[in-house]
């Protein structure tokens, strides 16, 4: 199994709006990318995130899943066309258990 973590951090100047629309697209990707096993995403609610302040968690089945997630064209439209114009900064983690 692979868990794939993403942590954003927003412009200052983000809409709120679009931040919840962000959130509503990815939380809509399992009915449209087979690959997704689970998904969870939400806003942070810890003094910790050095100034990250939403999460996501996408849990695929093996590597290839994750390649194919990647890649997928209703994964990548919303990362260029919801996350990137308000995305400040972005870390990704995956691993493998």
């Amino acid at each position: 199994m692979i868990e794939h973590i993403v942590l954003f951090k927003w412009k200052a100047d983000a809409d709120p709006n679009k931040i919840a629309s962000v959130l509503t697209h990815l939380r809509g990707m399992p009915d449209k990318i087979p690959d997704i096993m689970d998904i969870s995403c939400g806003e942070n609610f810890t003094n910790r995130s050095q100034g990250f302040t939403h999460g996501l968690v996408v849990r695929f089945r093996d590597r290839k899943a994750l390649d194919s997630y990647q890649s997928h064209p209703i994964h990548q439209e919303i990362v260029e066309e919801q996350i990137k114009p308000i995305m400040a900064d972005i870390i990704a983690l995956d691993y493998e258990f």
